[in-house]
């Protein structure tokens, strides 16, 4: 069976053959409004969901855990997510407020790779990310919070055909 998968998993294509191009020396000095161009390709580009993220953090334990988060905004703030502070996600981010989001774009071979430290946002904040939810449920959760993680790293990384993937790496002051 192993061999059988590994040869199946082989087979898969990697990345589509018409990849954008992406030259670091062009890049803006400013890592946001780079993302907010590749956003804006993405969803030209018809990506389904392109502010989905996988967010890694870590346990009491030192074990790294990761699930799928929305961007809920990016401002000055931080890059924003949120959850249920009694969630297992939560209750990491109040022992270790450090985490790492990953925003993946198979369909132009693109990721964004963010890491900082994760600050609670204010509960007004809280309360109206809630309410903005579809289909919202409009009695208030006061375990609802909206964080920001404010990055020490964003890497922008670009496939390329001949294997020599671009990266493209901004490091920040931690704030």
């Amino acid at each position: 069976m192993s061999e059988n998968l590994r040869t199946r998993l082989r087979a898969l294509p990697d990345f589509p053959d018409d990849l954008p191009r992406f030259d670091p020396a062009s890049a803006p000095a400013d890592s946001i409004e780079l993302f907010l161009t590749w956003l804006d390709e993405a969803l030209a580009a018809g990506v389904r969901q392109p502010h989905a993220f996988s967010l890694a953090t870590v346990g009491d334990a030192g074990l790294p855990s990761s699930r799928m988060l929305i961007l809920k905004n990016l401002d000055a703030e931080g890059w924003q997510f949120a959850t249920a502070r009694t969630s297992r996600k939560g209750r990491e981010l109040a022992e270790n407020p450090r985490a790492a989001m990953n925003f993946y774009w198979s369909e132009l071979g693109r990721q964004v790779r963010v890491v900082g430290s994760v600050v609670e946002l204010s509960a007004e904040a809280s309360a109206r990310d809630w309410a903005e939810r579809p289909a919202a449920d409009p009695s208030p959760n006061p375990a609802w919070q909206l964080y920001a993680l404010r990055p020490t790293e964003v890497e922008f990384w670009q496939a390329s055909p001949d294997r020599h993937h671009i990266r493209h790496r901004y490091d920040l002051p931690d704030q």
